[in-house]
């Protein structure tokens, strides 16, 4: 997974510059976005890995799929990717290019999972804190596992901070192992 992350990420600079240049971060989001998500369905999967499928036609197909949701730069994208045999790497381009325009905008996304909903005011309320720790503004995507008991796990970039039952429970179990 890294070596894709490392592959990818010049392609996901290069996006991230145009974006930049082009004041056009957001719409860069919808459409990378969308080329994520058509490289990553498992039929598109086996095309893009298939020896059989030349790359002028693999690009017809993907071009298809997307229709008229990339713009002509966006279609440039593309094919440079089909191009480099690379089109199976536009879910970590993607990524990078998210990770890269949260950064330049200031922002963090945070995935909260806790093992009941949040309400508004708990949401609020961790979103603050998060700020504050961060420095950051942040958006929080949460979501329930009640298999943690209690308590909750966030991510927020490189920050992972484990305040559920079952991982204070794990911690304490190696607390009393030692």
């Amino acid at each position: 997974m890294a070596e894709k992350t490392t592959i990818a990420r010049p392609y996901a600079q290069a996006v991230i510059d145009l974006a930049k240049e082009s004041g056009e971060m957001s719409k860069w989001s919808q459409m990378l976005e969308l080329a994520a998500a058509v490289a990553a369905d498992p039929t598109m999967d086996q095309l893009i890995h298939s020896p059989r499928i030349e790359a002028e036609e693999l690009l017809t197909v993907f071009l298809d799929v997307c229709g008229d949701k990339l713009n002509d730069t966006g279609k440039n994208m593309v094919r440079v990717l089909a191009d480099n045999d690379r089109l199976s790497l536009l879910p970590e381009i993607a990524e990078l290019f998210e990770q890269q325009r949260a950064e330049s905008e200031g922002t963090v996304k945070a995935e909260v999972i806790s093992a009941t909903p949040l309400s508004d005011a708990q949401q609020s309320a961790l979103a603050q804190a998060l700020k504050k720790r961060l420095g950051r503004e942040i958006s929080l995507d949460c979501t329930t596992d009640e298999s943690l008991l209690g308590g909750a796990i966030i991510r927020a970039g490189d920050t992972v901070i484990d305040g559920s039952a079952v991982g204070r429970l794990e911690k304490l179990k190696l607390e009393l192992m030692h």
